[in-house]
Formats: structure tokens, C-alpha cells, sequence
């Protein structure tokens, strides 16, 4: 017997897969890799089932085809005989009358166009022979090469148990050897790919599918060719042997439940099942039958689309007319003729089955796709895999991915979508802040450039009113007149200087604060009313930092006395200190009036201000603002002003990094 091993049956057409993991969810075996978002098909762990090319809706699954070889053969002076399937009428059911369907074989250049069931005859003599035996032992059918290369690969204790009998396939072959010469070419004809390399005595073969593409391709129809039986010997009752059973009723045997003595299993999970139980103690049954696909009739050599009982009901149609022709005389002198042809073979071993990892790397595997225990493990099937622990073993054996785990996936496309999240958010606060900064820069130019105009001016008018204010006796009324001209330029004079602290770059002079005891004593430098509770918290293990005292205890006083401010009816005032080894973060927050939404976007503009005339300049923020983004650190505000949204009250956020460089 010939081995998948040594062959590439099936493969994935680059491009096509979807990575849909059907594939992987239906090979028995589980002999697909996910490689670079394709399912590779492992030529070493194949059983040549076909089971992943029936269920691609893609098409990305191909087999091995072997037409080119077959015409080299027909285009030889070499004599070619095809040997045919029987399941051959569940496929060509359009054509009425199956000996013009043999015509059209024979149209080809075949020189002889035999029967596979006559094989399937020998074979059937060959399994009655086997049960009868008194002393038999249990064994495994053989005539499915999928499930013999199952068997011998990944049950290789239980590959003794496989009967000694070659498939009808082979059996054919060695009869045609017999009467033809062994120069004679054969070529099978199919629904299965594992007889592409089941047996080295067969020459070549091809599926369904590839006859109806070398019809096409020479424009072969059942139109014009002459009708003509199959070449003899020909087949009896084996002609019922692709569909499930039909080599029990070949024998005239049956898997009655009554007698215990037959099981029969086909499709890959019922013979995988079967397999198992035989080999943990099912034993004490006479024969175990078993099937790849849920009949012949069903292989992936077959057209897609196909429905299992009508071809069930075709192959019954078709045994009925053909053994309607049926000569039992020249049978039975046929079997006697090649009586003598040797039906045995045998199997070896050869075990494909890997190592199974440590408990401890599995745990791990899992761990890293979020089951830490056993209630995680959801083994919905969905990555191909029965359990979360197979697919973890395939994780580790290199075929499979975390990604294929939905579950998995999903949460980390939840976290993805988060941080995705979280960085438009504080993109486009970035973007806001630039904004602001480019507007602040601007306006801290034209403040610049008013400070020092103003400055000159307002310098002569103080100098002289004050000369003036000297001059004057103490009874003189223009002295009130020139006190209230002294004034007005001192408080013009710290409305330039202010402009200037707004406009001042790079201007930060640092000094080692212990920024609790900093914090606190800005707290009692300001003035509140009895009915405004003022609490400080921190969290701060190492206070220590260096920033600008005189600089900061202006953002600190103006924060605490605006907050103040906007709490007239009473309140509280929360001023909260914490950090760790990078930052320090100060929060001032009040339960205040609030501030409303169409005025957030302001708060940092020069001049803009929500108090009285004469109560304020505007400047308060913008220089709270410049101060803080000179120590490289980061202000944010939020605020409710309407009462139907929640409590009411503004929260001042600043951080400022611990180390500050570059000023």
C-alpha cells in the first residue's frame, strides 16, 4: 500500500481562503496550518479524506489532479484500461442508459473499460471467508484507504486489526494484470482522492470531476457514441458496495443490533468514535465497517450539491437494470478463473501522532487567551477545534493561532476599540490644546508688543502726576483728582505687567518645594466665607519637586479664590494632592454655579472673562494657563452648569512632571 506521506493530496489555493477555519472544524485529523492568514494543508498529518475540499465554499481547496498524466498515457502506443466505480451512476444520473456513458469512456482511446464491483465481488468472498472463520478474530474493514491511513497514522495499536484484504480497486487491477499482461496501464475512476495514493499497482487516478473536465475539454457527450457494456468479467451484486452497507449485503450479512457481532460507522466523527471504543474494548465484535465519507456516493470527487439519498436511490436503479443482464454462469466461471489472483496485503504502522505538551505550557497558552479556569473554557467550536485545550495544543505544536479563538478575538477587539478610543480622545485633546496654544502664542505677541508701548507712557504719566501730586499743597483739590490719576496708572501699570507674565517665555526659576506643605499654605493665604467647607487630601508618599514658587502660588491662588467666587451661596472646595515617581496631579474642585459649555472653549483666552465689568481683567486664566505649560505640565477643566446633567461645579486638573527640562 502506497501513503499520503510520500504524496500532497490536497492544498489551498493562495488568495482564495477566507480563513474561516471550516476546514480545520472538519478535518479529522486536524492536519491544517494557519500560516499568513492561509489554511495550509499539512502533507504529513493528510489522510486524504477530502472532507476540508467538500466543505470550502471558497474553493480554496484543491486536490491533486492527474488528468495530463492520464492523456499521456491514451496518446501512448501503451494499452490503458479504465477501471470504473460504480458509484459512477449517483454522478452521471443525466445520463438515462449507463452504457452510453462507457461509450463515451471508451470514445477517449481507452482499450478496455472495466468494472471496479467486480473487485468488489472478489473482495466480498474474500470478508465472507474471514467471518466464518471459528477461530477469527475482530477486524477492521480495509477497503477505505482514508480510514486505513487513519488508522495506521493515528491508531497504529489497532492497525493488526485492519483485514488482510486489498480494496476492490486493487483487486481489479490485479485481475486485469492476470488476463492482460502486467504492461497493461490502469487508471481508476472515482469519487475518492485517497485512491490517488492508496496503491502503486494502480498507474493513475482521477475523480468524477476530472472525467467530466477531460469530456469538456474534448466535447464528449452522450450524444453520437455507441452504446456498449462494460469489458468482462463482469460484476454481480458489487455494484451496491459504495453506498453505506453495501459490502455487508454483498456477503448477505447485516449489522443486526441483536446479534452485536457488526458495527457499522461512517462520516468522520462516527468512525472516529468507533475507532476509539474498538480500541478501548469494543473488540468482541466479529467486523467493524467503517467509512470515510457517509458512503462512495458522498466523496469529494463527486460535484458538489449532491443529495445522499437520491444517489442512494440512483445506485439502487442501476444495480436493479444491470443485474436484469446479469449472466450468473459466466460469473461464477470468471471467479473460478481467477480464484488463484491474491487478495492480501498487509499494514504497518506509522505513527504520525505528536507528543503531547506539559500541563503547565497548556495553562499558559490558555492564560494568554483569558481562561484561567475551567468555567473560561467555552469549547464553542468556533476556532476549528472541539475544546479550548485542543486548540491550545495546537497553539503550542505551531499549526494554530490565539486569534482563531472568537471569544479571545473579540475581547481584544473590545480593548483595541477602547485604546483606540482613548487615543482619538486624547488626540484630539492635543489638537484643542495646540489650538489654544497657537491662539495663546498670537495673543501673547500682541500683548507683548502692548505691554511695551503702554509701558513708556504709562511711566510719564505716573512720573509727573506724582510730581505734581508733591507739588500740590494738602487743601489743594486738585490732589484728589491727581491720587485717582496715580492710581488708575498703577492698576493700568498691572494690567501691562500682567501681559507681560502672559507673554514671558523660558522665564521659570526652580526651587526644591515640599509641594504639601506648598499646596496648603495657598490655602491659607486666601479668604473664604463661613459657609464655604474648604478640604485638602494627599496621597503623596516623596512631596518633594522642583517648580517656580512664586509662579505656582499664582495658579494655586487664582484657582482657589475663582472657585470661591463661584460658589456664593456657600459650598465646598475639594483640593486634592497625589502623583507617583513622574507626575504630580492637583485637583481643585468646587460645587459652584458651574461654567457653561459655550464658555469652555474661552477660559484660556486673554481678556475673556464671565465677571462683572471692573471685577476681573480676563488675564487670571491665560496666565494660569502660560505658567503651567512652562513647568511642561498639562491643565484640564470640566464643568456642569446645569443641575438637570448633576451636581453642579468645575474641577481644575494639573499635572506637572516631576523632572522639567529644557527651561
Amino acid at each position: 500500500m502506497s501513503d499520503t506521506g510520500t504524496i500532497k493530496l490536497v492544498y489551498t489555493m493562495e488568495g482564495l481562503c477566507k480563513v474561516c477555519y471550516t476546514c480545520v472544524r472538519e478535518c479529522p485529523v486536524k492536519a491544517i496550518r494557519i500560516l499568513d492568514g492561509q489554511a495550509e494543508v499539512m502533507n504529513e498529518r493528510c489522510i486524504g479524506c477530502g472532507n476540508c475540499v467538500k466543505v470550502c465554499s471558497q474553493g480554496a481547496k484543491a486536490y491533486l489532479e492527474s488528468k495530463v498524466e492520464v492523456e499521456e498515457f491514451l496518446s501512448s502506443d501503451q494499452k490503458v484500461a479504465a477501471i470504473v466505480a460504480p458509484s459512477f451512476a449517483a454522478e452521471f444520473s443525466e445520463i438515462s442508459d449507463y452504457r452510453e456513458f462507457i461509450g463515451m469512456i471508451r470514445s477517449l482511446g481507452f482499450d478496455f473499460v472495466n468494472e471496479v464491483a467486480f473487485g468488489a465481488d472478489l473482495v466480498a468472498r474474500e470478508y465472507e471467508k474471514l467471518m466464518r472463520k471459528e477461530n477469527h478474530r475482530s477486524h477492521i474493514s480495509s477497503d477505505c484507504p482514508a480510514i486505513v491511513f487513519y488508522i495506521k497514522h493515528y491508531h497504529p495499536e489497532v492497525a493488526d486489526k485492519l483485514a488482510p484484504i486489498v480494496s476492490p480497486m486493487v483487486a481489479i487491477t490485479r485481475v486485469l494484470k492476470k488476463l492482460h499482461g502486467n504492461d497493461l496501464k490502469i487508471v481508476f475512476i472515482g469519487p475518492c482522492i485517497a485512491k490517488k495514493a492508496e496503491s502503486k499497482e494502480v498507474d493513475a487516478s482521477i475523480t468524477f470531476m476530472e472525467l467530466r473536465d477531460i469530456f469538456d475539454a474534448k466535447n464528449t457527450n452522450n450524444a453520437g457514441y455507441k452504446p456498449s457494456d462494460f469489458d468482462p468479467p463482469h460484476a454481480g451484486k458489487g455494484a451496491i458496495f459504495p453506498v453505506s452497507r453495501g459490502m455487508l449485503q454483498t456477503v448477505n450479512k447485516a449489522d443486526d443490533i441483536c446479534e452485536g457481532d457488526i458495527v457499522v460507522a461512517e462520516g468522520k466523527q462516527n468512525y472516529k468514535e468507533a475507532v476509539k471504543e474498538f480500541e478501548k474494548g469494543l473488540d468482541h465484535v466479529n467486523h467493524l465497517e467503517l467509512l470515510s465519507c457517509e458512503g462512495c456516493i458522498m466523496g469529494p470527487g463527486m460535484s458538489k450539491g449532491g443529495k445522499r439519498y437520491t444517489r442512494q436511490i440512483q445506485i439502487g436503479k442501476y444495480v436493479k437494470e444491470k443485474m436484469s443482464r446479469f449472466d450468473k454462469a459466466e460469473w461464477e466461471n470468471y471467479i473460478e478463473k481467477l480464484s488463484d489472483v491474491d487478495l492480501s496485503q498487509s499494514f504497518k504502522p506509522a505513527d504520525r501522532r505528536r507528543n503531547p505538551p506539559e500541563k503547565k505550557e497548556i495553562e499558559r497558552v490558555l492564560k494568554n487567551m483569558g481562561k484561567f479556569k475551567p468555567t473560561d473554557h467555552l469549547n464553542c467550536g468556533a476556532c476549528g477545534y472541539s475544546t479550548c485545550v485542543d486548540h491550545a495544543v495546537a497553539i503550542i505544536d505551531g499549526i494554530a493561532e490565539s486569534e482563531m479563538c472568537l471569544p479571545y478575538t473579540i475581547d481584544t477587539l473590545h480593548k483595541v476599540v477602547n485604546d483606540l478610543n482613548n487615543s482619538n480622545e486624547a488626540l484630539a485633546n492635543t489638537q484643542d490644546a495646540l489650538k489654544q496654544s497657537e491662539k495663546l502664542a498670537s495673543m501673547g505677541q500682541l500683548s507683548a508688543g502692548i505691554a511695551h508701548e503702554l509701558n513708556n507712557p504709562l511711566g510719564v504719566i505716573t512720573m509727573y502726576s506724582n510730581i505734581i501730586m508733591d507739588e500740590a499743597s494738602e487743601n489743594d483739590a486738585i490732589k484728589k483728582d491727581l491720587e485717582l490719576i496715580v492710581q488708575q496708572a498703577d492698576r493700568c501699570k498691572n494690567i501691562v505687567g500682567g501681559l507681560l507674565n502672559f507673554a514671558r517665555k523660558n522665564q521659570v526659576k526652580l526651587a526644591e518645594t515640599d509641594y504639601n506643605k506648598f499646596v496648603k499654605g495657598s490655602i491659607d493665604s486666601i479668604i473664604h466665607p463661613e459657609n464655604i467647607k474648604v478640604n485638602f487630601e494627599t496621597s503623596l508618599v516623596n512631596p518633594t519637586v522642583r517648580i517656580d514658587q512664586n509662579q505656582m502660588m499664582q495658579v494655586l491662588t487664582n484657582l482657589e479664590k475663582n472657585a470661591v467666587e463661584a460658589m456664593p451661596d456657600g459650598g465646598r472646595l475639594d483640593i486634592r494632592v497625589s502623583g507617583n515617581d513622574d507626575y504630580l496631579e492637583l485637583n481643585i474642585q468646587d460645587t459652584g454655579i458651574g461654567i457653561s459649555k459655550e464658555n469652555m472653549d474661552k477660559l484660556f483666552t486673554p481678556f475673556f472673562t464671565t465677571k462683572k465689568p471692573g471685577q476681573g481683567t480676563g488675564l487670571g486664566l491665560s496666565l494660569i494657563y502660560g505658567i503651567v505649560k512652562m513647568h511642561k505640565g498639562q491643565i484640564n477643566v470640566t464643568s456642569n452648569d446645569n443641575a438637570k446633567d448633576g451636581a453642579t461645579g468645575t474641577n481644575f486638573e494639573i499635572k506637572i512632571p516631576r523632572k522639567i527640562f529644557n527651561i
